[in-house]
């Protein structure tokens, strides 16, 4: 079927490339307003968790009582100097009333958590009027600047949920436009290096920059429907500008290896490179799609958000790579070759990656022992995650936000803005309520009770502890809480941030079974119709688990334990957010299924004109060992550019992903995939009988000749030596 596609594109490629002229102009017109529609909101939270729930019911009932902003202002003299208040109270006042509905000092309260240790720092918490988050964040960048205004010798910092929200909004707009300035003259450095030639080099980089402006349209139009959080833009645009890159790697190779034949026309070459590339590249594409679709399945806004918007940015890119390259490749033929900088290299048959891949299935069964062994001890470190929330230290070290976050947990008493929070309903009795603070208040690891807003029978308890926020204990606590039994007639919902991690750690606990279903059949069932095989999806999926294991591993070492932070710029927190890993995992799993499935197309093709299991995989890993490693390297390259952003979680994500394909670029398909294909022998092409007509009859093969099938498995002794 492709390979008709092919041939249409050639036919009609002037006006494949006049609608793809008026779609980038369209991107770049609309597609690029998507900065201003994102939403500013993490979106951690798990919506219709008890934690949740504790909100809903404290702000219904006691109204907002949230810090949207802290003002922290530190001096020389101590709070009861008076010129410290009337400085304070002062620049407070001064703020327009239509944009702060609520100020809170220690002067109108005198709470002891709002002054420091040592007397001579305090903090303000205001709560900006507005009806919605985007209403709130308008009320702040409106006052802003007057803010850190205070005179009387004082210093003022600004922090809190708003502005450090504020602060990140502007750290990823310039994350992302210093990334691809960083990346972009690397790509084509080296994209000249691999195709030894100008004209060659640029279409891989020319769909990846309408890969960048489609991720743009695509999230834009999805703000249309849901909210996309504005960490969406960085992770969707690094992704859809490697794989646009590996695909434009896959088909421009292919295209030039199948113009080289003899006799090959300029529309026959497409044709071939379609039915054949271009086939990797759809189901390449479908799989990274429905690995990305599990995202879907979670409550949290921030990984739905995710989820659409890679599957919009993949989609992107798949269509890119088969509509707008191919109209391309058609109008320059032979003039891909134009511009050469060097001579093309030597015969791929006798290259390196094959002697290692002979050298490889000559002694199976110690690669294979050897490189799961390394996999498994790699991953060992994940087995000790912490689990901990988003907070202001995502920023980086010196980030004003992040430094009043700091102070408040370091210079004032324990807790000052995370408190366990426990909203009692259904009872006005003061004294019971009274009662159910101080049973909280003698749990272990408890401080103190404090009710801290009460209305008719709803009333709301900030339980303060010593132990930080992000650790197991301060989970244990929040455990620990909800089993408390409730005043008589009464309802508890436990909230706060500690509380909204238990729940975030919960909900993912129910969803992965879900995930792992709805991934791993599906991606079984695309590799059988690409394949014909029951035993190569089984394969990949397992080896892909081990290439995810060892990559989480080195992700705990790292951002949790802090190996390497002065190398790479930032400061371990002890803790890695639920939701990171979840992440990781849909594309991580979908980006290893890329190269999966470019290297087994090959080993099938071979397989089909020979029969012969040890040579074609030979075959297949010497044709695309060079190509893959390419791949991997321009991929890490815009990984890497983006991984130098300064927020930390994706800074993470971007480390562990430049890991992950370190590891399956060379590990994985250079020593296992042949040890265990060498192991398996014939019985890598087996599927019994009614699903092997179910392939020759629906598969996704190459042109329309059907695939050879081998019925039954054959021994390992019986394979033909290489």
């Amino acid at each position: 079927m492709l390979d008709r596609w092919g041939r249409w594109v050639h036919r009609r490629r002037t006006w494949v490339l006049a609608v793809a002229a008026a779609a980038l102009v369209f991107a770049g017109v609309w597609g690029t307003g998507v900065f201003g529609a994102l939403s500013s909101a993490g979106g951690f939270d798990t919506p219709g968790s008890e934690s949740a729930k504790a909100t809903e019911i404290a702000e219904r009932d006691l109204g907002r009582d949230a810090a949207d902003v802290v003002i922290l202002y530190e001096g020389a003299m101590t709070v009861e100097d008076p010129a410290y208040r009337t400085a304070v109270e002062q620049a407070l006042t001064a703020l327009p009333r239509d944009k702060v509905a609520e100020v809170t000092t220690y002067w109108t309260t005198r709470a002891p958590r709002l002054i420091s240790d040592d007397r001579r720092a305090t903090y303000a918490v205001l709560e900006l009027a507005g009806a919605d988050q985007d209403a709130r964040q308008a009320a702040y960048e409106a006052v802003e600047d007057d803010l850190s205004r205070v005179g009387g010798g004082l210093t003022a910092k600004v922090g809190g949920p708003v502005g450090t929200e504020t602060a990140v909004n502007g750290r990823v707009s310039a994350d992302i436009g210093r990334a691809e300035a960083m990346a972009i003259p690397v790509l084509l450095v080296l994209l000249v290096l691999i195709f030894g030639g100008l004209v060659s080099a640029s279409m891989p980089l020319l769909v990846g920059g309408l890969a960048i402006l489609g991720s743009f349209t695509a999230l834009h139009a999805l703000t249309y429907v849901t909210d996309v959080s504005i960490f969406a833009v960085n992770i969707t645009t690094f992704l859809g500008l490697g794989l646009a890159i590996d695909y434009g790697l896959f088909m421009v190779s292919r295209f030039r290896e199948e113009l080289a034949r003899d006799g090959r026309s300029t529309e026959d070459a497409l044709a071939a490179t379609m039915a054949t590339a271009g086939r990797t590249v759809a189901v390449s594409g479908v799989t990274v799609a429905v690995s990305l679709s599990g995202l879907l399945l979670f409550d949290q806004q921030f990984l739905v958000s995710m989820g659409y918007g890679g599957i919009a940015t993949v989609l992107v890119c798949m269509v890119g790579a088969l509509t707008v390259l191919p109209a391309l490749l058609a109008v320059l033929g032979p003039k891909v070759n134009a511009l050469p900088i060097r001579r093309r290299g030597r015969r791929p048959s006798r290259g390196w990656w094959g002697r290692v891949a002979r050298s490889v299935m000559r002694r199976p069964v110690l690669y294979a022992t050897a490189t799961v062994a390394l996999l498994l001890a790699l991953g060992a470190p994940f087995l000790g995650i912490n689990w901990g929330g988003m907070d202001a230290k995502v920023m980086p070290e010196g980030a004003e936000a992040r430094v009043v976050a700091e102070t408040l947990e370091a210079r004032f008493p324990g807790n000052a803005t995370s408190p366990i929070e426990a909203v009692v309903t259904g009872t006005s009795d003061r004294a019971a309520i009274q009662a159910y603070g101080d049973r909280l208040a003698s749990l272990p690891g408890a401080a103190d009770a404090t009710v801290t807003g009460a209305a008719g029978t709803t009333a709301r308890i900030a339980l303060t502890y010593g132990a930080d926020p992000n650790s197991g204990t301060a989970r244990d606590l929040v455990r620990a809480v909800r089993d408390v039994p409730p005043p008589a007639g009464a309802q508890v919902h436990v909230g706060g941030p500690t509380a909204e991690v238990v729940d975030s750690l919960d909900d993912i606990g129910a969803t992965m079974p879900w995930l792992a279903l709805l991934v791993g059949g599906a991606t079984f069932v695309l590799l059988f119709l690409a394949f014909g095989s029951v035993l190569l999806p089984l394969k990949a999926i397992v080896m892909n688990m081990l290439s995810l294991s060892a990559t989480f591993g080195a992700v705990v070492l790292i951002f949790q334990d802090g190996h390497l932070s002065g190398l790479l710029g930032f400061t371990a927190t002890g803790s890695i957010a639920p939701a990171m890993p979840i992440l990781m995992l849909a594309m991580l799993f979908g980006i290893s299924m890329d190269y999966e499935v470019f290297l087994l197309s090959r080993v099938r093709e071979q397989y089909d004109l020979t029969g012969d299991n040890t040579a074609a995989v030979a075959a297949g890993v010497q044709r695309t060992g060079a190509i893959i490693t390419s791949a991997a390297l321009l991929f890490i390259v815009v990984i890497g550019a983006f991984a130098t952003s300064g927020i930390s979680f994706i800074k993470m994500v971007g480390v562990g992903m430049v890991i992950a394909i370190v590891l399956d670029a060379t590990v994985v398909r250079g020593l296992l995939v042949p040890a265990m294909m060498r192991l398996m022998g014939r019985a890598n092409w087996w599927a019994p009988g009614p699903l092997a007509g179910l392939y020759r009859r629906y598969g996704i093969r190459e042109g329309d000749s059907p695939a050879r099938q081998d019925p039954e498995p054959a021994s390992y002794t019986n394979q033909h030596s290489a």
